[in-house]
């Protein structure tokens, strides 16, 4: 390479990462991130493709603007637990305390004794404070993991009596028959799949009987000539050597205690109360917390459950623990928010962003999903917006906030339930930009 070659006009590594720009991107994104996008700038350079006063301006332009590839987007569909859309937002005190934990904690310690404890006491604590009824809790890393760890430790070898009217499909394809038989336990289905009696269970329980599995049909509803078996009803059974059967509710949705917005949804407290011996649930639906499978129940059942050698395959990790004690004792959450948002403030809002958008705003009902609380309606409002803007407001644009709205009978809907008041400047600027893109006419 000659004196005069340009190529040796390339900066150095190092003196392009020692510029501000690229020591704050190497905080948000990571040194390896950096150099990398410094290199290849640097090798276009060599290549002649750009010039080399270029490198850093290129290696900029190329960084991604987030360390993670998951985008921000605002749910503007309504649906308040959204599982495409990771289901529960967490709160801010979720946020702070699972901040705090990034670094070293005691998860596994007793600081003034400076000895191991058992993980995650915190949480525990803050669960059977919040559900007075529970003896024991544990946390697992998902609500399925939670209904797999009962099973296995209960009945594998053994089996399962269920009814035929609660062996649901809860989501993606993952069956209930499927899930439990992969536990090593048999199910043993009782009843029709309208109609199941007391007598099903007490003829079906036997020797080889683990328990006896109650599921909460969460996403759907059978009305009509059905009949079903109320866990006061399944209280004491027993096998005929005369020892208790477990009673397992899987209640699916999370809620801790009754919600009068969700009058037929079960709960953890009640469910106990009523004869349940140990209650399985989602921590990212209703309660509003992070993923996590819940166990609560009777003190020794559940010691039972975390000495199993699979709880240590399903044990969540310190910032769940963080994030979901913080959700148990801070009482309200988005979801909570959302789901008990006032119409007349929906409306209010509405008719806001559609002034200053000019454009429409209609009566819409929104949904609690993620398998919760099926056929409640939830009144609110939404603005009306062309087709091609829900498309055009999904794709990440420089610096505008991906919005994910729904659309209906052919026109776009964007219901505020779901989206803090605060901000919903940025859905205002993020749907002007949208509605010039597709030059949308007035309405």
């Amino acid at each position: 390479m000659s004196q005069s070659d340009p190529r040796r006009a390339i900066p150095r590594t190092d003196s392009v990462l020692a510029q501000a720009p690229f020591v704050d991107a190497a905080r948000r994104l990571g040194r390896t991130t950096v150099r990398a996008a410094v290199a290849v700038a640097q090798e276009r350079a060599r290549e002649g493709e750009i010039a080399p006063d270029e490198v850093a301006a290129t290696a900029l332009a190329t960084l991604p603007l987030r360390a993670s590839s998951l985008t921000p987007v605002l749910n503007a569909t309504g649906v308040v637990v959204h599982t495409n859309l990771g289901r529960a937002p967490l709160s801010s005190s979720a946020i702070e305390a699972v901040m705090d934990a990034c670094g070293y904690v005691d998860v596994e310690m007793d600081l003034p004794s400076g000895r191991r404890s058992s993980r995650g006491v915190g949480a525990v604590e803050a669960l059977t404070t919040a559900v007075p009824g529970a003896g024991g809790a544990l946390a697992v890393n998902n609500g399925a993991a939670a209904l797999v760890l009962a099973t296995t430790a209960l009945a594998a070898g053994r089996e399962v009596v269920i009814s035929r009217g609660e062996m649901v499909e809860i989501g993606d394809g993952f069956r209930l028959p499927d899930l439990i038989a992969s536990t090593g336990a048999r199910l043993r289905e009782v009843g029709t799949t309208n109609r199941t009696h007391l007598r099903d269970y007490t003829d079906a329980i036997g020797r080889e009987t683990g328990c006896v599995l109650k599921v909460h049909p969460s996403n759907f509803r059978i009305d009509g000539f059905v009949s079903g078996v109320g866990l006061e009803e399944l209280r004491g059974l027993t096998r005929p050597d005369g020892t208790p059967v477990p009673v397992v509710a899987d209640i699916g949705s999370g809620l801790l205690a009754p919600d009068p917005a969700l009058p037929d949804e079960p709960d953890a407290a009640t469910s106990l109360r009523h004869g349940a011996n140990l209650v399985t649930a989602s921590g990212d639906k209703l309660l509003g917390g992070p993923q996590a499978g819940l166990l609560l129940g009777d003190a020794e059942l559940v010691e039972h459950l975390r000495r199993h050698p699979l709880a240590r395959a399903l044990r969540v990790d310190k910032l769940t623990l963080a994030a979901l004690e913080a959700t148990v004792r801070g009482g309200a959450t988005p979801v909570s928010d959302s789901l008990h948002a006032d119409a007349d403030d929906l409306r209010e809002r509405a008719e806001r962003l559609a002034a200053r958008l000019e454009r429409e705003v209609v009566a819409v009902r929104g949904r609690v999903g993620g398998g919760g609380g099926p056929g409640v309606p939830l009144p609110g409002w939404a603005v009306e917006v062309p087709e091609a803007a829900v498309a055009r407001l999904r794709d990440p644009r420089d610096g505008m906030p991906v919005v994910l709205a729904r659309v209906d009978d052919g026109r776009g809907l964007l219901d505020l339930r779901c989206v803090p008041p605060e901000q919903d400047e940025d859905l205002e600027t993020a749907t002007r930009a949208a509605l010039a893109e597709i030059g949308a006419p007035e309405p």
